[in-house]
C-alpha cells in the first residue's frame, strides 16, 4: 500500500488573524503596538500547525508494515506529544506510552509516534486522545490487543483556575486481548511502568 499524504490545508488563516486582533482589543491591548503587531499572524501560523491533524486520518501512518510473525509484544515508551485542551485552547504536554501485539504484522516505529502527533494536533481530551490511539493500534492495524497510557501536564489546570503546578493526569486506554485479560494487560502495564511515569 502506498502512503497517503495528509489533505491541504484548509485553516482561513486571514480570519484567525482577524479574530486575534479582536481578543487583543478586547483585553485591552494595542493591536497597532509594535510587540503584538505581528501576533495575529504568527498564531495563524501557529494554529495551522497545532491543528494540522484534523486535516489527516493518522490510521495512514499505519498502512505500510511488514510481515512477520513476532509472538510477542512491541512497547514503545516516552513518545513526547502536545495538544491543545479543547475547552480553553491552552496546552497540554507530555508523554505517550504505547504497546501492541502484532498479528503477523508490524509497522516502524517511527509511525507509532506519526499517529501520536495526528491525533494530538487537534482541539483534544486526553481521554479521547488516549482511546483514539488505542483503537488506531487495534482496529485499524489489526493487532492482537493495544494499551496506550498518556501521562501529561495541562496548562489549563496548572496557569489558571485552581493553579496546581507538578499535577500530572494520567489516562489508559486497553482494547483486545489486553482488554479481556487482567494477566497480559498487567505485564504490559508492568513493561510501560518500568520506565517511571513523571519522570
Amino acid at each position: 500500500m502506498s502512503e497517503t499524504l495528509p489533505k491541504k490545508s484548509t485553516v482561513d488563516k486571514p480570519r484567525i488573524e482577524r479574530a486575534v486582533r479582536e481578543i487583543l482589543a478586547a483585553i485591552g491591548e494595542d493591536p497597532e503596538r509594535e510587540g503584538v503587531l505581528g501576533t495575529p499572524r504568527r498564531v495563524a501560523d501557529a494554529y495551522e500547525y497545532l491543528f494540522s491533524g484534523l486535516n489527516e486520518d493518522p490510521t495512514h501512518h499505519l498502512e505500510v508494515g511488514f510481515a512477520e510473525d513476532y509472538g510477542n509484544v512491541v512497547v514503545v515508551r516516552d513518545i513526547h506529544l502536545a495538544s491543545l485542551c479543547e475547552h480553553h485552547l491552552l496546552p497540554f504536554i507530555g508523554k505517550a506510552h504505547l504497546a501492541y501485539a502484532p498479528k503477523g504484522r508490524v509497522v516502524g516505529l517511527s509511525k507509532l509516534a506519526r499517529v501520536v502527533e495526528g491525533y494530538a494536533r487537534r482541539p483534544q481530551l486526553q481521554e479521547r486522545l488516549t482511546a483514539q490511539i488505542a483503537d488506531a493500534l487495534y482496529g485499524y492495524l489489526g493487532s492482537w490487543g493495544s494499551v496506550v497510557v498518556i501521562e501529561a501536564d495541562h496548562t489549563c489546570m496548572t496557569m489558571r483556575g485552581v493553579q496546581k503546578p507538578g499535577s500530572i493526569t494520567v489516562t489508559t486506554a486497553a482494547r483486545g486481548v489486553f482488554e479481556e485479560d487482567d494477566a497480559r494487560r498487567a505485564e504490559v502495564l508492568g513493561l510501560i511502568y518500568r520506565g517511571g511515569l513523571g519522570r
